[in-house]
């Protein structure tokens, strides 16, 4: 991967400064993740928060990106 995992939310918003692509989506959902654990937040409430109304995303983006990090949160065990 040419993105390290983000572990603070600065690291996080400096990703904006990369230009999108597979990897940073994914280092980024990776980050959001790992930052979450070290907060003491479930899975539940990172979902919760994924799918809460925003103007970036409608209904079925907020509900497939909610799989994805559900999907990521298994895998990074």
């Amino acid at each position: 991967m040419n993105y390290p995992i983000p572990t603070s939310p600065q690291e996080l918003v400096a990703l904006r400064q990369q230009p999108i692509d597979e990897e940073l989506v994914a280092s980024a959902i990776a980050g959001v993740i790992k930052i979450a654990r070290t907060q003491g937040k479930s899975l539940e409430e990172v979902t919760a928060e994924v799918l809460a109304d925003d103007s970036l995303l409608d209904l079925h983006q907020r509900r497939w990106l909610s799989e994805l990090v559900s999907q990521a949160w298994d895998s990074l065990g």
